[in-house]
Formats: C-alpha cells, structure tokens, sequence
C-alpha cells in the first residue's frame, strides 16, 4: 500500500506559497530536495509536484520494450502512472544495481501543465522514483545559476534548467519537470 502525502496546493498565494518575495526584494522559491544515490541530490520546483508516495516494487507493474529506466505502471488513484527510475535517466545507475537494495520505494508525482492557445490546457503527471525524498529548501530565484560553470553528466544536463549552490561544499543541480517529461516515449 502507498503512503499518501499532499506537497500543496496549486493556487496558493501567500506566504505558504511556493514562490514568494523575501526581505530584500528577491524572489525565492520552494524546491523539493531528492536523493538520486548516495552522493547525488537534486532539487525539483514545488509547484510541478503534487504528492509523495512511497510504493512497494511489487505495485509497479514492467512494461516489455520500453527504455531501462521506465520501471512500469503504477495504479495512482484509479489513473495509470508512468513510473521512472529517475537516477538512471539521470545517467547514475538503475535502482536495482544500487548497494541498497529495497521492496519499498520513494517517489514524488511530477505535474506540468501544458498551456496552448489552440486547445485547453492538459495536465501530464508522471512518478518519479528516487533514493529518498529529503527537505524542503528555499531558493532565491536570482541565485540559480547556469550549468556551464558545473560538470555533470550530459544526461542530467538535458534535464537541468541550472544550479544552485547553497554553501561552498554543497550545491544542487535544479531540475526542469517538463524536460523530464519530454524523455517519455510517444
């Protein structure tokens, strides 16, 4: 059985919001900190996420001929929900291959929603499977820096939108939830 837990609601606007204006003017905003390996944290926007789960390997279901790091199907309140192992589309190694080895998994419920002018608005949501699901972290927007400065893997570049360095010895690579969701196969 999955645990649920909510990360918040859309159509916030003050200060339990996700992006707010702090003291000095800068806009900061919530990102969600996500262990892909043991040496390796991301951070996700709060705004494209909408849950927390963590499932049992035996809830997702295998799909044949699909790329390594899509582990299957989750049932996701009565919807299908495409599950990835997303450290392996990262270019670390598949959770299976990870020293710790585990029934249960974690993962955050990705939601982008695509805007058109032409049709109405359609939301995608996609699970996300990690390591761990750690903190919650604030981030001044004027802080997020481009990747060129950092060295990462080029799979984790197509899926970054920058980084932010929190301390001198720690920083994050940011993830974009729509380049993310542009790796599913069609």
């Amino acid at each position: 059985m999955s645990e649920f837990s909510p990360l918040s609601s859309p159509h916030r606007s003050d200060s339990r919001g996700s992006t707010v204006d702090s003291p000095t003017g800068h806009s900061a905003e919530q990102f969600l900190q996500l262990r892909l390996a043991a040496t390796t944290r991301v951070l996700l926007p709060i705004q494209q996420l909408i849950e927390v789960l963590t499932v049992s390997e035996g809830q997702i279901i295998p799909i044949p001929h699909m790329p390594a790091w899509v582990m299957g199907v989750y049932n996701w309140r009565g919807e299908i929900l495409w599950m990835i192992d997303l450290g392996h589309l990262c270019g670390l190694a598949p959770w299976y291959q990870q020293s710790v080895s585990r029934s249960m998994h974690s993962a955050v419920v990705l939601n982008i929603t695509e805007h058109s002018t032409t049709a109405p608005a359609r939301s995608n949501i996609l699970g996300l499977v990690v390591s761990q699901v750690e903190d919650i972290e604030w981030c001044q927007l004027d802080a997020i820096q481009a990747l060129s400065q950092t060295p990462i893997s080029p799979e984790l570049a197509q899926l970054a939108a920058g980084y932010w360095q929190r301390t001198e010895n720690d920083s994050f690579v940011i993830l974009d939830g729509k380049a993310i969701l542009d790796q599913m196969p069609q």
